[in-house]
């Protein structure tokens, strides 16, 4: 069992590339399988979710090879539309696999998905969206179940901007007759990315990053070659990193339009910060002011994979904070832990209200999900004395190597076996 073992109260400075956004390969990945051919991907980043959905590839009869920092997938020996519960239980992205597998054979068979045990996240509306397609699902022994084969375009309208269910619809569609309109759609950036690799390989998909996204059916798809867009949670994790330890820091890669909402709150919190096209700069000296309100959103709105990381920072701020948490009802368990290390928090249904107490204390804390492990390592970047955080298998789905990166910026930490 590795754990991370850090010592806090180093200033962060330096500059550091971000990776390849996990929320972007996953659903490009899964896009794959529509495309009976060739498809490089570029500066992939090996996330143990990516990982995993690699393995998903392979069982559907995929051949998949690493070439330096590129996956090659070769699709054209895909001749299985079942993703087995042994792959799901491991990570929840699987679910972006029903839209390609109707939209190369007609059929999906998908075992319930995994992953973070963060609340509640039903797939109804994945459902929804394609019934809406004409796509007949019986949901059974564990299994999703989709028939396809009389799928037809038309318009869909999602009952909430849920980024999975967009991006299923979107990958659903693309080789159906005619035009598909989804209206209330996700606006994330991996949304805009999404549609950016589905038309490298001849798809012709219009308007994400609006509330409408309009697919107009192509016959068939040809090779590709794509790079993804970069991870803007893990930047944002290490802004408010740098936000809780002081220092300077800059994150080439990072973009403005990608971290607004977050930018927006640290600025208020006195940090200063500087961006250009492609890159995002933070200093911060001096104590930080608590940000009175912090509630998540759906983009372009505050992210709720930044709400555990930015009530890490509420707990050293100067004043009282309160976060609303309003997408997974379940995204608070990161403060018990932060309780143990000195933190003074109270939780009522889905509000925390947090007083800053100036300086946490370094513990033994154990990481229950993929952002509240980040935050305790955030944490314990700041804390007095020595923290170590357990089950970092948890952070090392969604952040390659944290404790190199956190190195290469200034701080003290490390890998170890228990």
């Amino acid at each position: 069992m590795e754990t991370l073992y850090i010592k806090g109260g180093r200033e962060l400075y330096g500059d550091l590339e971000v990776v390849t956004a996990k929320n972007a390969l996953l659903p490009i990945l899964a896009g794959s399988v529509i495309h009976n051919g060739k498809i490089v991907i570029e500066k992939i980043a090996r996330f143990s979710d990516v990982m995993f959905m690699v393995k998903i590839l392979e069982s559907l009869g995929c051949n998949v090879v690493f070439q330096g920092d590129s996956l090659v997938i070769d699709a054209s020996g895909a001749s299985n539309f079942l993703v087995k519960d042994e792959f799901t239980k491991k990570v929840r992205s699987s679910v972006f696999m029903l839209g390609p597998l109707l939209s190369r054979f007609k059929r999906a068979r998908v075992a319930y998905p995994g992953g973070c045990n963060i609340g509640n996240r039903p797939i109804d509306l994945h459902i929804k969206g394609l019934k809406a397609l004409n796509v007949k699902i019986e949901e059974k022994h564990g299994y999703i179940n989709c028939d396809g084969r009389d799928m037809i375009a038309g318009e869909v309208h999602l009952d909430f901007p849920s980024v999975g269910a967009t991006e299923n619809v979107m990958m659903a569609s693309v080789l159906l007759k005619g035009t598909t309109i989804i209206y209330n759609s996700a606006r994330e950036p991996e949304i805009e990315d999404l549609q950016n690799f589905l038309n490298s390989l001849g798809a012709r998909v219009y308007g994400a990053g609006s509330s409408t996204i309009v697919i107009e059916g192509v016959e068939k798809l040809h090779d590709s070659q794509y790079c993804p867009i970069k991870d803007r949670i893990v930047a944002g994790s290490y802004l408010i990193a740098c936000a809780m330890c002081g220092g300077n820091i800059r994150l080439n890669g990072a973009r403005k339009e990608h971290n607004h909402a977050l930018i927006g709150k640290l600025v208020q919190s006195g940090a200063t910060i500087k961006c250009d096209k492609n890159s995002i700069e933070i200093g911060v000296k001096g104590k930080l002011h608590s940000i009175p309100t912090i509630e998540t959103q759906p983009y372009p709105g505050f992210p709720t994979d930044l709400q555990n990381q930015i009530l890490a920072m509420q707990t050293i701020s100067k004043g009282t904070s309160v976060v609303i948490e309003n997408l997974y009802e379940s995204r608070f368990k990161i403060c018990s832990e932060l309780v143990r290390m000195g933190a003074d928090i109270t939780i009522k249904d889905r509000m925390a209200i947090v007083k800053g107490v100036g300086r946490l204390y370094g513990a033994s804390v154990v990481a229950s999900d993929l952002r509240g492990g980040a935050g305790l390592v955030l944490a314990g970047l700041t804390a007095e004395g020595y923290t170590t955080v357990e089950d970092i298998y948890h952070i090392d789905r969604g952040y390659l190597s944290i404790e190199e990166d956190l190195c290469k910026l200034n701080a003290e930490i490390k890998r170890c076996n228990k």
